[in-house]
């Protein structure tokens, strides 16, 4: 580890990180919003390690010092990582982990660092709590909230809080990545990078994930011949997903089928626009694509994104599973 060479498409953020570190006005709490895979977690770990670091010079994490070395281990005790084990995140766990653990004062730095992840996991008395130690934080705290969207927070959480948003990291460097990195051929590396929708994350996910390519061939399947399969082969092939058990064995299969199915729409609407189908992702879908762009107006694919992504919301408010998709393939059947 060395200063933030290896972080891609963040410029922003590490230049407003490095500016606050060499002049010293760092707040008390960031929230840095950006969906999974966009490197939130590894972000707020480098920034966390910069500011315990002692190193005087302009590439703060040095990597070298013990302060550096322990944080690259995860066992640097100024940065506690908040952790959960129940879906949402209680007023518990934020009592014991950040609240009542932040009077004591920083073992060896000069800051103490808390690092809550999924922190639109929240609940509102959890966000009440950790509110409480926002309007008044030691000299020495500082929070960071790493979360996929910032909607759940409380208004009164998000005015004491610097938001930085992860922007999506350009195609052609994801893939640069993932052949220099990973020795990914040239033409895997294209294909994850185009599917990530600039998460790096999710590209390094892809491209050791088999599963990964059987979602998107599954989507194509079903996307390309919607308009032909009756209700009941509809629902036949909520198989794929196999039962509770085996979705709970792979979290992630649902989550990239919801997204697939985004992009595999996002390709209707360019290509309805554009007619350019050197602008599409499903490159070797153009044939169905083309059909489906003749067949449905603008108004009716937005309709089928909308549908999706209330999929997304039904499905975290813990409606049961084959309710939800059966909504969502009936609603892309008959928009």
């Amino acid at each position: 580890m060395r200063g933030f060479e290896d972080i891609l498409g963040q410029e922003a953020i590490i230049k407003h990180f490095n500016d606050a570190i060499s002049t010293g006005k760092i707040s008390h709490a960031y929230i840095l919003a950006g969906e999974e895979g966009s490197g939130k977690h590894l972000l707020a770990s480098r920034c966390a390690a910069a500011l315990l670091c002692p190193d005087e010079g302009p590439c703060r994490p040095c990597g070298n010092c013990s302060s550096c070395v322990q944080a690259e281990a995860g066992t640097n005790p100024d940065i506690i990582y908040v952790t959960h084990e129940k879906q949402l995140i209680s007023v518990g766990d934020i009592r014991s982990q950040v609240v009542e653990d932040i009077q004591l004062k920083p073992y060896v730095g000069k800051y103490k660092i808390y690092i809550i992840d999924e922190a639109e996991r929240m609940n509102e008395q959890a966000q009440n709590a950790l509110l409480k130690t926002l309007e008044e934080p030691p000299a020495y705290a500082v929070i960071f909230l790493l979360a996929a969207n910032t909607g759940s927070f409380l208004p009164t959480i998000l005015s004491r809080c610097i938001t930085l948003p992860l922007k999506p990291v350009k195609t052609d460097a994801v893939a640069e990545l993932l052949t220099s990195r990973y020795n990914l051929p040239d033409y895997m590396a294209r294909t994850c990078a185009s599917f990530s929708g600039g998460s790096i994350g999710k590209a390094i996910r892809y491209a050791g994930d088999e599963e990964f390519l059987k979602t998107r061939d599954e989507v194509v399947r079903i996307m390309s011949d919607i308009d032909r399969m009756t209700h009941a082969e509809l629902m036949g092939s909520l198989s794929f997903f196999g039962d509770d058990k085996s979705r709970g064995n792979d979290p992630h299969k649902v989550d990239d089928y919801l997204d697939l199915t985004s992009l595999w729409l996002r390709d209707l609407l360019m290509y309805k626009a554009t007619q350019d189908k050197n602008r599409l992702i499903f490159h070797d879908s153009i044939n169905e694509i083309k059909r489906h762009a003749a067949l449905r107006s603008f108004e009716n694919i937005n309709k089928a994104l909308e549908a999706v992504e209330e999929t997304r919301a039904r499905l975290r408010s813990f409606v049961y599973f084959d309710i939800a998709m059966e909504m969502l393939l009936t609603a892309l059947r008959t928009v």
